[in-house]
């Protein structure tokens, strides 16, 4: 995602410095004229704004408060803009050291997954000083579609953990829709047609839907990633003393399709999970259903 985030912000004329932990990433950057640097360091040393987006909150804090990290490079007027799915207290915490230092510091997590992010298309989420964030409009334009200011440090992360609940759930119900209507006898794409478009519709079941009948478990979004995110959720839900059992279930069963083997796939993997609970072999199905439609001979 970040590699076709910096790629939209060249596009709009900003000038990029990158690091990346495995340079290879950066090579196509690099070509397009982007600058390398050796560390999160040494790029807020060059840079006026830096983003970051990893992977777990301890990548943030590495890559931020670390000794090497960015925070350590910012000069007076400096902005941080961590766009990781992360803690909102690690976004809070961020805030005040960066303030210690006459630095701004912004959470702005994403959703829309590597689509969003090669198309330009990111629902952008955003917590932190309102001045900072409406100066970074032209940046934000460049990266994505939907652009919402929810309040102070923290809050963008806290929106995007009601984004992961509302996705935790709907998953869930998209694959079981599926093994029920496979089991049925139905044919899946026909099904996809009359009960996408009405009250029963959802970006994942448009989505991923297809790729889940196509046996494409290819990740837009981590499954590893995605239980993060529901941990993070949990805690936070228990710290103010929140109970929230469906997040809970489908907690567990990213977890179980994670033990399966599948953490390095897309979170629509989780239909996998659910046909080895009812003993069906998802993958072998449309063998199955091609078998049963060549007529006797």
């Amino acid at each position: 995602m970040g590699k076709s985030m910096v790629s939209h912000l060249m596009d709009a004329g900003f000038s990029a410095i990158v690091y990346s932990r495995t340079r290879g990433k950066a090579e196509g950057l690099l070509d397009r004229g982007a600058k390398w640097a050796d560390s999160p360091r040494a790029v807020a040393e060059a840079s006026d704004v830096i983003f970051s987006i990893v992977g777990f909150p301890g990548d943030v804090r590495e890559v931020i408060l670390g000794d090497n990290g960015a925070l350590m490079g910012c000069k007076s007027g400096n902005v941080l803009v961590d766009m990781t799915t992360s803690d909102p207290t690690l976004a809070v915490e961020i805030s005040e050291q960066a303030r210690k230092r006459d630095v701004h510091s912004v959470d702005a997590p994403v959703s829309g997954g590597d689509v969003g992010a090669k198309s330009g298309t990111l629902s952008i989420m955003i917590g932190g000083e309102q001045s900072i964030v409406e100066a970074l409009e032209p940046c934000w334009q460049a990266m994505g579609q939907t652009i919402v200011y929810q309040g102070g440090p923290g809050a963008g992360q806290h929106t995007k953990m009601v984004n992961q609940i509302l996705i935790a759930t709907n998953m869930i119900g998209v694959c079981e829709a599926l093994l029920y209507g496979y089991k049925a006898g139905l044919d899946l794409p026909t099904v996809l047609r009359s009960v996408g478009s009405g009250a029963a519709g959802s970006w994942s079941l448009s989505n991923l839907g297809p790729r889940i009948m196509e046996n494409n478990f290819d990740p837009g979004f981590f499954v590893e990633h995605f239980i993060k995110d529901m941990g993070i959720a949990l805690a936070e839900s228990k710290r103010m003393g929140l109970a929230l059992p469906g997040l809970a279930l489908a907690h567990q069963l990213y977890l179980a399709l994670q033990a399966q083997g599948h953490g390095r796939d897309g979170t629509h993997a989780l239909q996998l999970a659910l046909a080895r609970f009812s003993d069906v072999d998802w993958a072998d199905r449309r063998t199955k259903q091609a078998c049963h439609t060549i007529p006797n001979q």
